[in-house]
């Protein structure tokens, strides 16, 4: 797939991955192959998003880098046989089970120990105890922990180090004092080595069930798409599978069922439930020629839709492609995180090596802290000797320094946030817009089409005292279906809408500048400007009041005669969208300035301004004038998101901090915005910036939390007074706490107020 600058971009399944440390290393490994301009790897989703020029790299040498750093990548086709769904529940499966083995050999394990630790008894003796606890730890480390050897062996022998690396040194270390206890006097750990691997297999059970939870937003996009489709072939109306459907194909769709894929209404009209698409939960009526989407559901009427997309081309892949893509990009926190990360394992093997040999060396200084802490942690035995001592220190720095959590912290975080976006029809395409969202000092709204409807509507009929609202209507929409002017469509669109007979005109003639005439009926009708009805001698000065107002209001007031006498106004305008007042209102409320750019004059640009409650006008700006106009509010104020809908906007969108296109745009602006709001209303740049804001606060949550355990963790542990068992099950625990605040953001409100009221 090649994007807008001319790259090409793949995205790769990587398995095998144990934690951040290898994420960080193929990212590391493709980023420094020739050809490749940006290479992300996200541990979370176990993908790795690739921009790379063709002339120089292919997918077979990505594939290859990936493969010769130790990894496997799941080829394509693969993926598309498989059902991801599938896939990840046999994943959590596999986990569950392995987990289950090595707790029903571990706790024979504590049953026996209980009496040995709390009142000195080896039963039935020394011998068969220590010959028990190893037996029983074998098959824990070598069988149903197997792989976390394998994958810390593939790991030293690419000349890297991971999570692996560190759980196979801990419990290796810990196994071998059993068999060596034998013939030096050293304690036996190796009943803690097979706990210790099954506090870490149960935190990789956690941990995966968890990361399925934090892609639950994928997992139901998914699921909504339709299996099958009913379409008309041959005159005759069959099921087949829903990748077998065609562009033009003909499908009925029932009262009830779902929208097979995106088409148009060609017979039928009914109400749409778009809420899986748009968030929106108030059913949408539709009619022939209206456009409907895949996987939405028909409540009503029977309807024939033509199919205009299918497979990847649909909008429900379109999110789905979106939504993955967003998950596997990066925040800018991230970077921080990732080169801590990098030189984390190796810096733990360094310090679990200086542990052991300041255990060696100052045996006496560390033995006295640990007779202090005795007295307070049950766990700490100040009798250990030298190399027992040494041991027991430099196991449980080896296993609480797993850098699973730092690598956590973000992606779920961002995996959740951009599923629930998805789920509230606000489409966030880049990571790092969750970052830079919450940080937006100005909104700038494009006016036509984002803050007002985009096209003209009849918003006041002001008749005189001889006619009625009616028959003003009907006089300007008579003559004005002659016209193809825009003003005179919407005084059409008005009597249509209202059921207004339109008559038969004569000797229609549009007059430059001014307006339009024509004979209705016996009468001779005139729509048009002051100029025009002075020209043909009527008084517009008893209605000077009311068109000054009109115009104050940003309306375009047009003057209705008949004969000689003045019949009123209609007034049209672009109207403002429902909730523009209160949307604006409430993003001011959360501390945000806001700003309107338009081609539109001074006048009418501060009266709409006005209406809405915009803190700053832009005016009379020409479409290639809008990216400068961004750059100077951006000097002016700092970081700034755009929101618009038009081609004229793309540029602008793409300067600005954050660029948020309005869905119902044209694709020129989705594709240059980095959030796409799938509804035309406001109320979802409102959900937009909340949303940023929650997920923004789970991330440094994480961040923090994982940092902190770190920092307090190896210290004691280097001290000797953290058990490996308790190291092992706190190593466990923040990667699982990482995970679970990240899903907690399901719970936060991201809607609007006004809506909630």
């Amino acid at each position: 797939m090649s994007d807008t600058q001319g790259l090409n971009k793949n995205t790769l399944k990587i398995a095998d991955m144990t934690c951040a440390a290898c994420a960080q290393r193929v990212e590391q490994a493709l980023n420094d192959v020739e050809g490749v301009t940006e290479a992300t790897v996200n541990f979370a989703t176990e993908k790795a998003i690739v921009k790379y020029k063709s002339e120089q790299v292919n997918v077979e040498d990505l594939v290859n880098i990936v493969e010769d750093t130790g990894y496997e990548v799941i080829e394509d086709d693969e993926q598309e046989e498989t059902n991801e769904l599938d896939k990840d529940a046999k994943k959590v499966e596999e986990a569950k089970n392995k987990m289950l083995w090595s707790w029903g050999l571990t706790i024979p394990i504590i049953l026996w120990m209980i009496p040995e630790m709390f009142l000195g008894i080896a039963w039935p003796n020394e011998m068969i105890y220590q010959l028990g606890m190893i037996a029983l730890a074998m098959p824990i480390l070598l069988w149903v922990g197997r792989n976390t050897y394998y994958t810390a062996y593939k790991a030293i022998s690419h000349g890297s180090a991971n999570m692996d690396v560190l759980i196979a040194m801990g419990t290796g270390a810990a196994f071998i004092t059993g068999p060596a206890s034998f013939f030096t006097p050293i304690a036996s750990y190796a009943g803690v080595a097979g706990m210790i691997m099954t506090f870490h297999l149960t935190g990789r059970y956690i941990e995966t069930k968890a990361k399925g939870r934090a892609s639950e937003a994928i997992k139901k996009l998914l699921e909504l798409e339709a299996k099958t489709a009913i379409v008309v072939r041959k005159g005759e109306e069959v099921e087949i599978p829903i990748d077998e459907v065609e562009v033009g194909d003909i499908m009925i769709v029932k009262p009830g069922e779902k929208v097979p894929t995106d088409g148009e209404i060609v017979e039928g009209e009914s109400a749409i439930d778009e809420s899986m698409a748009t968030g929106e939960s108030m059913p949408v009526k539709k009619t022939v020629g209206d456009e409907v989407i895949g996987a939405t559901i028909n409540q009503r009427g029977l309807i024939k839709v033509e199919a205009t997309k299918v497979g990847k081309d649909t909008f429900l892949s379109q999110v789905i492609k979106m939504v993955e893509e967003a998950q596997g990009t990066k925040v800018p926190i991230q970077e921080f995180a990732d080169r801590i990360t990098s030189i984390f394992v190796p810096t733990v093997l360094i310090i679990a090596a200086l542990t052991f040999v300041l255990w060696l060396l100052f045996p006496t200084a560390l033995r006295e802290v640990t007779t202090w802490a005795a007295a307070y942690l049950p766990w700490v035995n100040p009798n250990l000797g030298l190399i027992t001592g040494a041991i027991f220190a430099t196991v449980a720095v080896l296993v609480i320094a797993c850098p699973c959590a730092l690598g956590l912290a973000t992606p779920t975080a961002l995996m959740v946030g951009t599923g629930m976006g998805a789920e509230n029809g606000v489409l966030i395409r880049k990571g790092e817009a969750i970052q830079t969202l919450k940080e937006v000092h100005t909104i700038v709204f494009d006016k036509t089409g984002t803050i007002t409807e985009g096209h003209p509507a009849v918003t006041d009929l002001v008749p005189n005292d001889e006619f009625n609202e009616g028959e003003l209507l009907q006089l300007a929409a008579s003559v004005e279906a002659g016209s193809e002017h825009p003003l005179g469509e919407a005084i059409v669109r008005k009597a249509e809408k209202e059921e207004v007979e339109i008559e038969e005109i004569s000797d229609f003639e549009a007059i430059t500048g001014k307006g339009v005439q024509a004979e209705v009926g016996d009468r001779q009708v005139f729509v048009g400007s002051r100029r025009l009805m002075n020209e043909k001698e009527m008084d517009v000065s008893q209605v000077e009041d009311e068109m000054k107002e009109l115009e104050k209001e940003a309306k375009t007031a047009m003057l209705i005669g008949v004969g000689n006498q003045l019949a009123g106004i209609i007034a049209v305008a672009d109207p403002l969208k429902e909730d523009s007042k209160q949307a604006i209102a409430e993003l001011r409320d959360l501390g945000l300035e806001t700003a309107m750019i338009t081609g539109d004059n001074k006048r009418t640009a501060k009266a709409i301004a006005d209406q809405v409650g915009i803190d700053h006008v832009v005016a009379e700006v020409l479409p290639d004038g809008k990216v400068d106009e961004i750059m100077k509010l951006q000097d002016k104020f700092g970081t700034i998101a755009m929101v618009g809908d038009g081609i004229n906007d793309a540029p602008a969108l793409t300067q600005a901090n954050v660029g948020i296109a309005i869905g119902t745009g044209t694709d020129i602006a989705i594709e240059s915005s980095d959030v796409t709001l799938v509804r035309g209303d406001l109320s979802s740049v409102i959900t937009a910036i909340k949303l940023s804001r929650a997920t923004f606060r789970k991330i440094k949550q994480n961040l923090f939390w994982a940092f902190i355990y770190n920092t307090i963790a190896i210290p004691i542990a280097i001290l000797g007074l953290l058990h490996p068992i308790i190291a092992e099950a706190a190593m466990a625990t923040s990667s699982i706490s990482v995970v679970t605040n990240a899903n907690l953001l399901r719970g936060v409100d991201v809607q609007p107020r006004y809506l909630e009221e």
